[in-house]
Parts: structure tokens; sequence; C-alpha cells
């Protein structure tokens, strides 16, 4: 066995990974929505994977676990990638026309990154992230979870550590597998409020708020004083203050006294800036007639600024088509040599097993997995697996509706 290095596991190190200890068997079982025999929810399922050297194989499909899971070994792929399930095999691609190919269902997925956070933390930078900057990513669950839940009625599906910063929710209910493209954009219209990355724009949302953004808001406010104002403490910088707090004002001339006495009193904390708005606002108050019109837009720009910071941020293109690929869950980040587990109660990136600490627990335990710090993961995603397929019994005239199709 080699090490894995800065540049990430070998091409030995990933044969061994493969080989040893990939969980193929509960992947198959998950995406075949089946614990039996192969269906055509695997046999037509894409598969692509991305290799070391830049080379990207695409419309790879299998029929058994075996297959599966000699062909990864054999080609040794950096990643592999999981894609929609077609009306054909992927593998015929090359020796029918284009326009017989049509996808028809695949999970539903998003995809949060701690890129879309970088105006807000300071504890870490670039491709650093912390368990202080890791609450981030963990309320960002926290609302899609319950939006999941209460809003959709969705019940199964899992979150999965991208293996760096982030974090791919997959969800399995039929209902969410056999959306259009049309349907998985509507809902990702209701998810994504926070749309302008720029940090540098008033949000300036509709009032009164949706429910959803009104639950949302008031799940989040708790979190930000602690998060944002004490341990990010973000505005303690003056210049980000200018450009990412001041602009959620709705006053200019509140903008200016803000901008003037941070001026004249530098470096002051997020906290204190927080506060300084409110006892500035207070004076520029006494040179309007409509005090309470003036307490309330000042309320809904406080409102929008949490929102603006701490709501899910979604990368829109990995939900809004059918025929995208998404790294499979438990593969290995090849920058980090990280495995992208499953996300399990309390988890923080620190706690992802690395393909060489692994390698050295299956040395020291005799080539047992279920002995490594990656077995409470496995069993967490049979866990999920199982419930997954318990409720996904497919009716019998829906069965023979969804057959039709496939043929």
């Amino acid at each position: 066995m080699s090490s894995t290095k800065n540049n990430g596991p070998s091409p030995a190190d990933m044969e061994y990974y493969y080989r040893q200890l990939y969980p193929f068997t509960d992947i198959f079982h998950w995406l075949n929505h089946s614990n039996g025999e192969a269906t055509k929810d695997m046999t037509h399922r894409e598969f692509a994977m991305a290799f070391r050297s830049g080379a990207y194989k695409r419309y790879n499909s299998y029929n058994s676990i075996a297959e599966f899971k000699s062909q990864i070994e054999k080609a040794n792929p950096d990643r592999f990638e999981i894609g929609a399930i077609y009306n054909k095999p992927p593998r015929e691609r090359d020796s029918i026309l284009k326009s017989e190919m049509r996808a028809l269902e695949k999970e539903l997925v998003f995809d949060i990154d701690m890129d879309d956070y970088d105006s807000y933390r300071t504890c870490c930078t670039g491709a650093m992230v912390c368990s202080k900057c890791w609450k981030f990513i963990t309320m960002a669950m926290m609302i899609m979870n319950i939006t999941l839940t209460q809003d959709f009625g969705f019940k199964d599906f899992i979150w999965v550590f991208s293996g760096r910063r982030g974090a791919h929710c997959w969800i399995s209910d039929k209902r969410a597998r056999q959306m259009n493209d049309l349907q998985r954009r509507n809902i990702l219209d209701y998810v994504n409020v926070v749309r302008d990355r720029s940090n540098e724009k008033r949000l300036n949302l509709m009032r009164p708020y949706h429910p959803h953004l009104l639950r949302s808001l008031d799940l989040l406010k708790p979190y930000f004083a602690n998060v944002i104002l004490l341990e990010q403490d973000p505005w303690a910088n003056d210049e980000n203050a200018f450009k990412t707090l001041l602009t959620g004002l709705h006053d200019k001339n509140l903008v200016e006294a803000c901008r003037k006495y941070w001026t004249e009193n530098p470096y002051r904390s997020s906290s204190q800036k927080w506060t300084d708005i409110d006892t500035l606002a207070a004076k520029e108050m006494k040179n309007t007639k409509r005090h309470a019109e003036y307490i309330l837009k000042l309320k809904e720009c406080k409102e929008d600024i949490i929102l603006q910071t701490l709501y899910p941020k979604l990368d829109i293109e990995v939900t809004k088509q059918t025929i995208h690929l998404l790294k499979a869950p438990f593969c290995i980040h090849p920058a980090t040599g990280n495995v992208c587990v499953p996300i399990i109660k309390g988890f923080e990136p620190e706690q992802a097993p690395k393909l060489l600490q692994l390698q050295q627990e299956m040395t020291e335990n005799n080539d047992n997995v279920k002995e490594t710090s990656l077995q409470k993961f496995i069993d967490h995603f049979e866990t999920f697996v199982n419930q997954m397929i318990e409720h996904n019994e497919i009716e019998p005239s829906k069965k023979r509706e969804y057959d039709d199709l496939l043929k």
C-alpha cells in the first residue's frame, strides 16, 4: 500500500479502497430500490467515471453487484458519479440514436458549499474548514430538513459530506425521483431564496414573509448573535462592514451616519456595529415624522440580513436537471483523502475517515471493515437504504406503467 500524499490518494490507494472498503452492495441496493435482483432502476442507471488524467467517461451501466464492483475496480477512477435512470441501458448509447435515449428519473439532489459563506466566515479561508464555520452547513441542513419534510412531505433523504467543505442531499422518495426538470426547478425556486451571491446588494425580500421564510427566520435568529456577531465577527473589518452590512440598510442617511461613525471609531466588533445601527437610527429618526414606519423598515432590513448570512445557499445547477450527475457517496475526495461519508448527528469534517487512516486500521484489524472508523457511517447508510426500500414499494399498477416506459 502506498500512502495518501498532499496531492491526494495514489492509484494504488484507490485500488485498495475499491477492492477492500467501498460498500458496493449498499450503494447498489440504494440505487436499485431493492435488496433483491437487479431491476431496471439499476441496470438502466448512468454512472460516470472521472480519472486523474482529466478524462471523464460517461454512460456506464451495470447489471449486477459483481459487475458494478469489478468494473469500478478495473477502471480505478479518481471518483465516480451517479446519474439518471434511462429508458435504455446507458452503455448501449453508442449503438442507438441519441433521440431514443430519454432520462426517466433520478433522485432530487441539492448541493451546499462553503464558498457562498466566505463573506461571513473569518475562522478559515480557501479550502480550510473547521468546527466553527461548519455551523453554516449544519444550519443550512437544518432548514432544508424541515422544508423537505414539512413543506414537501419527503421521508427518504440523506446528507453526504462532499469530502472537503460542503454537503450533498439525496432525496430518494419515488415522488421526488419522478419529477421532471420543470418540477425540479419549481422546488428550487421555492427554497433558493438568497439568489444574489455578491453580498453587496440589499436582499429586500417581499413582505409579509412567506410562511417558509418566517419559520426559517425564527429558527436562525437564535444562532445569529453567537455564530455571526461573536464567533465569526465578519464586520470587525470596517471595509467588509461597508460592503456587506451597510448595503443591507434602507436609509441613505443612516448608511452615511454609520460609515462616518465607524470611520471615526475603527475596528468596532460586529456586535457593537449591530447595536450602533439602532443607536444611530434613533438619531436619524428624529428627522422623519413616520417613526413607526422607520422602525418597521429597519427591523425588516435586519431580518433580511440574518437570512442573507445564514439561510441555505444552493448550487442551482446540481438540482435543476434530471440528467445532472453527482459524486457517489463513499467516494474519496481527491484533494483531501477524506471519505465522502453520510452525515450523522454531531458530524464535523474532521470526523470523516481518511483513506490512509482506514488502511492503517485494516492492517491492525486483520482486514475487518467492521472494526474500522468507516463502519458507523456504513451502518447509518444501511439503515437509510432499508427504510427507503420499505417506503418505496411500487404499487403493481404503477410498476406496470413504469415498465412500459422502459421498453
